[in-house]
């Protein structure tokens, strides 16, 4: 039995580009969704892997900023409340 080296199908680039596109699209779209996915694939990830939840969180982070408008699950800052007037 020989193998052969198969030459590429025409077009399977533009299919593979095109899919990659819609698929950033939808990551893009509903990034709370996401966000909510990669908290408890952590989750689960620190239940397995005792000890390493630094790491795990680090990369769950680095992952959130990375899709969509970035971490939608973290609380929004709270502006910081010019000192009052002194007298």
């Amino acid at each position: 039995m020989s193998l052969r080296w198969r030459e590429p199908r025409r077009g399977t680039t533009v299919l593979r580009m095109g899919l990659m596109d819609k698929a950033k699209d939808l990551l893009n779209q509903h990034d709370d969704k996401v966000d909510q996915g990669l908290d408890k694939a952590g989750e689960a990830a620190k239940s397995r892997f005792a000890g390493h939840e630094d790491h795990i969180d680090g990369v769950v982070g680095k992952a959130k900023g990375a899709t969509g408008d970035g971490d939608t699950t973290a609380p929004a800052p709270t502006e910081e409340q010019p000192p009052p007037p002194s007298a």
